[in-house]
């Protein structure tokens, strides 16, 4: 992208600039031809006919205006399709001037590039890339299928399945006792399982993009851990495990009932981003308006899941879990948001990070027992002693939140992160 790069390098003030008089590029009109020759000849009183003109001090003869050979520029004489043969398979694939706008963005081009190129933001000169592109009579995308009347309604419906089979597991848990309890839990989990695969293949929440293993793996740990590791590292803490530990059904009952907010909170983010997509006249003024849009639909979620976990805890009769599980569910889906717009990496790192402080504060209690050790625990036993065991995810899971959500407010402004055309799955 080195031709955008000096495209986009401001000018001196002793440089003659896209709009100067001196500069080649407001000299050459359209067809190469130079517009300073069309007042030369008024200038210096010669007539503008069809005939020529005998000067009388010279001797020689003016040739008629239309005669005259024009000056050609050497070089290209229209940046703009210059830009659009370099950016070819992106106009030929864009269903609009928005995901034009959305791939330049992309590429590095700004507002302040598009000034070089006669317009006044990026959007401008994406309005006349695509439309020169169906003038020049090259094969133009189809427009998107518009979403069938149901489709809402199924992923809606998929949205509810995590929530509605936890809710069933929690039922049988509580009667069941023994080994039938045991079969219950297995089942129970590998159902809700299930479930979220559903409800993440279709709707708001589905990602076009294949997430690594290593993502995948640690989402598991981290929704393991909020089911079974607070009641692990208190009995790890108090000298156990003498037998099995309590689960905190209540915080991944509201954890499971939360996919459905989630999948709402990501469809309304993606309308109203692409809403003010069409709306904004600049990179700069979208990114503006998208932020306040972000950080509302994120407040939106904490606060339904908050009222989840406050119903969950109140009808089970158990600790809600406000910190721990209200920083999970941030997290995770600030790095769905992410991933479903091709952010990969920052959500696969910070999830990881969050996965290795929760293991790490479960190995360290028992490696404390070992003789010597003792002093490996003391931190978390500190922490823990203090705030409780819910502490430890909240920690983990909260500052993890903080910097996916402060990585979220660069990424997720971006006129290149909402280039699908039609906004909403």
């Amino acid at each position: 992208m080195g031709g955008l790069d000096e495209l986009d390098r401001p000018q001196t003030p002793g440089s003659p600039g896209a709009w100067d008089r001196r500069s080649p590029e407001w000299a050459v009109g359209d067809g190469g031809t130079d517009v300073r020759t069309e007042g030369a000849a008024e200038e210096s009183g010669r007539p503008m006919g069809a005939g020529a003109a005998y000067d009388h001090a010279t001797g020689a003869r003016d040739l008629p205006s239309a005669t005259r050979k024009p000056i050609t520029r050497r070089g290209a004489v229209d940046p703009v399709k210059a830009l659009m043969h370099r950016h070819r398979e992106l106009c030929e694939r864009a269903v609009d001037s928005l995901e034009i706008a959305a791939g330049l963005e992309a590429h590095g081009v700004t507002d302040r590039t598009a000034a070089r190129f006669r317009h006044r933001d990026v959007f401008s000169l994406a309005e006349e890339m695509y439309a020169r592109v169906a003038r020049d009579g090259e094969p133009a995308s189809l427009p998107a299928p518009p979403e069938r009347p149901g489709a809402r309604a199924d992923w809606a419906a998929l949205a509810l399945l995590p929530g509605a089979l936890c809710a069933a597991a929690v039922v049988g848990l509580r009667l069941t006792e023994g080994q039938p309890r045991l079969a219950v839990a297995v089942v129970g989990t590998l159902a809700v399982a299930l479930g979220l695969r559903f409800a993440l293949r279709r709707g708001p929440l589905s990602a076009t993009h294949r997430t690594t293993s290593g993502t995948r793996a640690w989402t598991c740990w981290l929704i393991a851990y909020a089911v079974l590791g607070d009641g692990l590292l208190s009995a790890g803490i108090a000298g156990g495990p003498d037998g099995p530990w309590p689960l905190a059904t209540a915080p991944t009952l509201a954890l499971a009932l939360a996919c459905a907010p989630a999948a709402w909170c990501a469809h309304l983010f993606a309308v109203r981003a692409h809403r003010k997509l069409t709306a904004s006249r600049g990179l700069e003024d979208f990114a503006a308006s998208v932020q306040p849009l972000l950080l509302g639909v994120f407040g939106l979620f904490v606060c339904a899941l908050g009222t989840l976990l406050a119903l969950s805890g109140a009808a089970l009769g158990e600790p809600a879990g406000y910190a721990g599980a209200g920083a999970l569910g941030a997290l995770l889906l600030l790095a769905r948001l992410l991933t479903v717009r091709g952010f990969m990496y920052a959500p696969a790192i910070v999830l990881g990070a969050a996965g290795a402080a929760e293991a790490t504060a479960l190995a360290v209690v028992f490696a404390g027992r070992l003789p010597g050790c003792s002093f490996l625990a003391m931190p978390v036993d500190t922490v823990v002693g203090t705030w409780g065991p819910g502490a430890v995810p909240a920690l983990a899971c909260g500052a993890a939140a903080a910097v996916l959500l402060i990585h979220a407010t660069r990424k997720l402004t971006r006129a290149s992160a909402h280039a699908t055309p039609d906004g909403a799955p």
